[in-house]
């Protein structure tokens, strides 16, 4: 099999990839293995949306369980014992264009001067749902992005459909969760604006009038191994183990 390693600290994985029947292919690789966090599995997509991915978490940034460390779970990967899961992603486009940004966890139009507000109206499946929004923006998220950017605003979690969460609206406008063939469109009334998907450092520039369009893309994200990835052992030790004591104030 054609391996590439994708992240930072990859001379912690490479000595352990060599004793495998393995080949490293950068070029042309089968497989990825994206070592490190969530934002590294997002990066590894972006720029390698075709290929199947097995994230593994770095040693050296995350705490883990017993049965989660490298060996473990490139022994399981190696072996044939990890399923494969279809992610499905979201993508923006301009309304008249073909320029499009895409993630696995979601498009997010927002303000692009932080100090205003932007204003935009909103329609779903082509039926006009909002005349005029006030705030800092709005996301589209799967399922697998709920637990991001999403959840920090709306506070809750969703497992089908397409989430939509409005931030800091000033209108009585709550979050929203829609079928997956749903189209969202967007029209920037006042700007400016931008757009971006996941950790994407680039940023499509929306002026007043621009309409873009919100939908589930085509393509889907194949990751190998999700559950181990995401699992909840290993989640609470990033998060909880080892974590100072605050002592209280005196009253």
């Amino acid at each position: 099999m054609r391996i590439m390693a994708y992240g930072r600290n990859l001379e912690v994985l490479h000595p352990l990839l060599e004793q495998y029947s393995v080949q490293i292919d950068t070029a042309n690789p089968e497989l990825i293995i994206s070592y490190g966090g969530d934002g590294t599995l997002l990066g590894a997509e972006r720029e390698f949306p075709e290929v199947p991915k097995c994230p593994i978490r770095d040693s050296q940034s995350s705490q883990k369980c017993k049965h989660h460390d490298e060996r473990s779970v490139l022994d399981a990967l190696f072996s044939g014992q990890l399923h494969t899961t279809e992610l499905i992603k979201v993508e923006g486009r301009h309304e008249n264009g073909d320029t499009r940004t895409c993630g696995i966890n979601d498009v997010v139009i927002d303000r692009k001067n932080q100090a205003s507000a932007i204003r935009y109206r909103l329609w779903i499946n082509d039926l006009l749902y909002a005349r005029h929004i006030v705030g800092d923006g709005i996301v589209l998220s799967t399922p697998f992005g709920s637990s991001g950017y999403y959840r920090s605003i709306t506070h809750s979690l969703f497992t089908l459909g397409l989430g939509l969460a409005f931030n800091n609206a000033t209108e009585a406008v709550n979050h929203l969760v829609i079928e997956q063939t749903s189209k969202i469109t967007v029209e920037i009334v006042r700007g400016p604006a931008i757009m971006f998907a996941d950790n994407d450092p680039r940023r499509e520039h929306l002026a007043e009038g621009d309409r873009v369009v919100l939908s589930r893309a085509s393509s889907r994200a194949k990751v190998v191994g999700l559950d181990i990835f995401r699992c909840p052992e290993c989640y609470w030790l990033r998060h909880h183990h080892k974590r100072p004591l605050v002592p209280l104030a005196n009253v």
